[in-house]
Parts: structure tokens; sequence; C-alpha cells
């Protein structure tokens, strides 16, 4: 592998950055009220950013990029759903949510119905959302610092896991706020400057550029330019549409026949090739696919149309447009406002910055399947983004393009990162342990140190396929109450509870299913890859039968809860949940609201 010095660089920045702006503002951190809602004082364009900031992540920087040269359009429907969930979000949620007063999403479900025992099952579903969601985040850390430099995997998982632990134990919302949304302006900045460059190189040289696999509108799989030599550093099926010649050295899986070591792989086999091996390809060759990827470009340039690709469709959009709503560590920045107003002006300005980012990861994807087709080979499609510019561009300005890109994907890890941890260690604190600032910073210890073990040993995935199941999850336990909870008076704390339970036990289940699928032959079907369009019906349809089978158990005071959020905020209706239910006396008196802009 060859190192990229500036790459290298770019990378430590940002981690010195981050490391730098975390411990600078820990220090206006004192109490409880820093370190989870930032005291309420956070003005709506700076926590436009930072929701921005924390919702890009692994998947949206690398994992889009990757699913469009893999899956092509079908791979669209992604940050279309990961956009448009701040739609919903913001129609439904978002103002009624801060008007609750409520400092946790726990703290919010026992505000609205009276009930500790449900306040405790959402805390656990608060830690799967987020330790599910976590995990591609470290590896994608780890991956990003393999592109770069001869590193292990788990070397990238510990840099994040460290410095974002560091910040998060420090100073809570308060330390976090500015730092992403310094680094949605950096990540914007890194992904789009070099998307520019490498359109205008594309249209210079257009489809037949050298290192071009060909136009995208060939009916044909893409083709190497040169003679190729790819390494595959794990055990790979892979498939061909058309007869392909292929030398396969050191004599393992499939290969070491015909003339010379060239052997013919024939269309509708399975070629299975084992990690370390080194696959030769001729000049022309069609690039063989590994797993379900498209090989044809045909094929890849429209949707799918068979009955099985559409339901996996309308799961994937309906875990994405409603799972938004129920990410803990998004709503938990939606506490940090200083009113229901500013909540709702929040959302309007993350689906402007979203949209605005999400352009440039499709574009690196397209590209991506005419100059780097050899990913489709090793399956590393998430490291299209990084692997790009070099393969379009020789000498420095290529490395230049790779480590501004690198710089990106190292923000993005790190501020996801950080909400995620925050958003955890606030609900753990506050609901499992005394809730003191002490009892904050232990469970960001906790939380940190659990996450970068699971993420060093278990296996990297799709990253934007891993957190697409963190969607379903929250999109099957805690969109329905919210939902519900704002919008019906009815609604009580059994039906809450057995909704949410069997909403996200589903889920928990198809995650389990997949994992034992990944290693047992690749059996499981689409409904337990994209389990949202059964268990969110599934979820809303047990929350409202067993409310209304529970009718006497509607909370006494729902009225008021109701009248508090949805009564415009100039009525003063609104009042933040008492303070007194954690932290030290002492830090009571030092809650006071600050000034804030809007």
């Amino acid at each position: 592998m060859q190192v990229n010095p500036w790459a290298l660089v770019s990378v430590a920045l940002v981690v010195v950055v981050t490391f730098y702006l975390g411990h600078r503002t820990s220090r206006f951190a004192r109490t409880t009220h820093d370190f989870l809602v930032a005291r309420r004082t956070v003005r709506s364009r700076r926590n436009a950013a930072a929701i921005a900031g924390e919702y890009i992540s692994a998947a949206s920087f690398l994992g889009v990029a990757g699913l469009v040269l893999k899956e092509g359009a079908d791979a669209l429907w992604f940050p279309i759903g990961f956009t448009a969930g701040f739609l919903a979000l913001m129609l439904f949620v978002a103002g009624p949510l801060r008007r609750s007063g409520a400092y946790t999403l726990p703290d919010f479900m026992e505000a609205r119905l009276s009930s500790p025992a449900l306040r405790t099952a959402s805390t656990w579903f608060v830690v799967f959302i987020g330790v599910l969601y976590l995990l591609p985040q470290l590896q994608g850390a780890g991956l990003a610092l393999m592109m770069i430099m001869p590193a292990p995997a788990w070397a990238g998982s510990v840099l994040v896991t460290v410095v974002i632990a560091y910040n998060v134990m420090g100073g809570g919302m308060r330390a976090i706020t500015l730092l992403q949304a310094f680094q949605y302006w950096f990540k914007l900045y890194a992904i789009a400057a070099p998307t520019f460059v490498l359109c205008a190189v594309f249209v210079a040289g257009g489809a037949g550029a050298p290192g071009s696999a060909g136009s995208l509108d060939e009916p044909a799989p893409p083709n190497f330019a040169a003679q190729t030599a790819v390494t595959v550093d794990t055990d790979v099926t892979l498939g061909v549409d058309s007869p392909t010649r292929v030398r396969l050295d050191d004599g393992s899986g499939d290969g070491g026949s015909g003339d010379g070591g060239w052997t013919t792989w024939r269309p509708g086999s399975q070629h299975a090739v084992d990690a370390g091996s080194t696959l030769t390809f001729p000049e022309g060759a069609a690039v063989p696919t590994v797993g379900q990827a498209t090989s044809a470009n045909l094929d890849w340039l429209l949707p799918s149309t068979d009955l099985t690709g559409l339901l996996s469709t309308y799961s994937l959009l309906l875990a994405l447009l409603l799972g938004t709503m129920g990410l803990p560590h998004v709503l938990s920045r939606f506490y940090t406002n200083p009113d229901g107003k500013a909540a709702r002006r929040t959302s309007v300005q993350v689906l402007l910055l979203l949209g605005l980012f999400y352009l440039f990861p499709v574009m690196l994807g397209l590209l991506s399947r005419m100059f780097v087709p050899e990913l489709l080979i090793t399956g590393d499609t998430d490291a299209a983004v990084i692997a790009l510019p070099t393969a379009m561009l020789s000498g420095v300005t290529g490395q230049l393009l790779a480590a501004l890109l690198a710089a990106g994907a190292f923000a993005a890890f790190l501020s996801t990162a950080s909400g995620l941890v925050s958003s955890m260690s606030g609900v753990i604190a506050t609901d499992l342990l005394a809730g003191k600032v002490r009892d904050y910073r232990v469970a960001s210890v906790g939380v940190a140190a659990v996450a970068v073990v699971l993420a060093v040993t278990l296996p990297i995935d799709d990253l934007a396929l891993s957190v697409g199941m963190s969607f379903a999850l929250a999109a099957s336990t805690f969109a329905p109450l919210l939902v519900l909870g704002i919008w019906w008076r009815r609604l009580t704390w059994l039906g809450a509870m057995v909704g949410m339970c069997t909403g996200g036990g589903l889920v928990l289940l198809a995650v389990v299913l997949n994992a034992v699928s990944a290693h047992t032959g690749e059996w499981a079907p689409w409904l337990v890859q994209q389990p949202a369009l059964v268990t969110v019906p599934v979820a809303f349809g047990l929350t409202v039968l067993v409310s209304t089978a529970t009718a006497g158990r509607i909370p006494e005071d729902v009225g008021a809860v109701m009248l508090r959020l949805h009564a415009p905020d100039p009525l003063g209706f609104m009042r933040d949940r008492a303070v007194q239910r954690f932290g030290r006396a002492e830090e009571h008196t030092r809650t006071t609201p600050g000034r804030h802009r809007k």
C-alpha cells in the first residue's frame, strides 16, 4: 500500500482541531443542565448546522457513494430518505417535543404518560439504537485509516473513540455543539471541492478518459481499461455476466488451470476466491461483482421493478422517513433550542443543509463506477470516495484530493459518534444512575468502551445498510410513541410499552438473523434485511389497539400536558421539567437561561 502523507496530515489536523475545540468549549460546562441541553440557549442556525453535522455520518460520507457504485438507481433512495425524514420531524415532532420541557427522550415519555417503567424501557432502546448506529461510525474510521496508511482496522476505531470520549466527558452537549456545527461546514467543503474538481476532469476527458471503465449508458458491465491485478482481503464469491479471462495467483480458490495460469469464468456460476488471493484481468475484461452487486450497467441505471425489489424499497423508505424522528441523538439536539418556534426553524434549515450535501456523494458514486470498478470485486465499495481521486488524477493532485476527502470522512465519524455517545450518556446518567455530572462522565466512558470493543470484533458490513437498520429500529419504537403521544390523547403507557417492545424486538431479531445469515450462506430474505414494512405497522397497530383496550389508564393530566405541547410559545405554557430530578442541589441556582440569538 502506498502511504498518502497528505492524508495523514489532514486526518491528524482534523483530530487535533476536534480535540482543541472540545477542550475549549468544555470549560463552560459546569452543571448537568450544560451537559444535557447546553442550557437550552443554542440559536437555530448553529443548532441546524450541529444537527446536520452529527446526522451526516459514515453512511452519508462513504456509504452512499459506495451503494451508488454497487446498486445504482436503487441506492438513490438513501439520500432521499435521509433528507425527507426531517420533513416529517418538522411537521409532527420538533415544536411539541421542545415545548414538553424534557431533557431526554425517556424523560419525554414519562412526562407524557407518567410511567417510570416506560421510561426505563425507553432508556434501553435508546442504548440499542445508539450502539447499532455507533458501530458503523467506528468501523468506517478504521476503513478510512486503512485506505491512507498500512494500519490495522482497529486503529481508526480506537482513535475516534478516545477523542470523542474526551470531548463528551469534558462538556457534554455544551462542548460538542460548536464542534458539530464547525464539522458540518468542513465536511461540506471536504466533499464538494473534490467533487467539482473530479467532475471537471471527467468532463474534459469524457467516458474515454484514461483509466475509465467505459460509459455508464452502455448495457455491458464496466470493463478494465488496462491489465489489472486485484488483491482480495477477505473470502469473496464472484459472478460474471459474460465469459471473463482471469488469472488467479497462489493456487487458491478457483483458477490455476488454462494457458499460463489463465482460465475463463463462465456466467451462471459462482467463483469462490480465498482471502489474500490476487486476481489478474486482461485489458477490456468485464468486471466481476461480489455478492448481490448489480453487474450490467443497463440494470444498474434502472430501479428494481420486481415485487421483491419494490417491497424492499418501500420498507427502506418507511424506515428512513419515520426513523429520523425517532433517533435519540437527533432529537436530543432539539432540547437545546430556547423554544418550540426555534426548534421548527432549526428543522427547516436542516432540510436545506442536508439537501445541499447529498448532491455530492451521489456524483462521486457515479464516477466511481467508471474509475474504481475493481471495488466491486473486493466488496470494499465504502472505500470508493477515498480511492477515486488517485484513480482519476495521478501525482500530488490526486493525493491532495484524497487527503481532503479522508479528513472529511474523519470529521463525519467524530461528529456523529460525539452525538451518539452524548445522547446515550445522558439517558444512562439520568435514568440508570444518580444523574450527577460524575455519572454522566462514567456513562460516557462505559458507552465508548463497549462500542469500540464491538467495533473491532464484529465484521464490517455496508455502512449505509448498517445505519439503515438503526433507522428501522427507531421507526419501530420511538416514532409511534412520539406521533401518537403528541397527537392522540388516548394513548396509554401500557399501549406504548407493548408497541415499542414488540416493534423493537422484531427489528432486533432481524439484526440477529442477518448476522447469522451472513455467516451461513446469505439465506435471509428481503423482509429480514428491510423489516420496517412489517415492524412499523405492527408497532403502530398494537399501540393503538392496547391503548384503546386500556382506556382507564389514560393519565389524569393529559389535558394539561397536551396544552403544553401544542399551545403557541407566546402564551407561556411551556415549562422545563424539574431539574431537581438529577444533579447536585447547588447546581439548580446556576441553570437560568442564557441569552440566545435566533
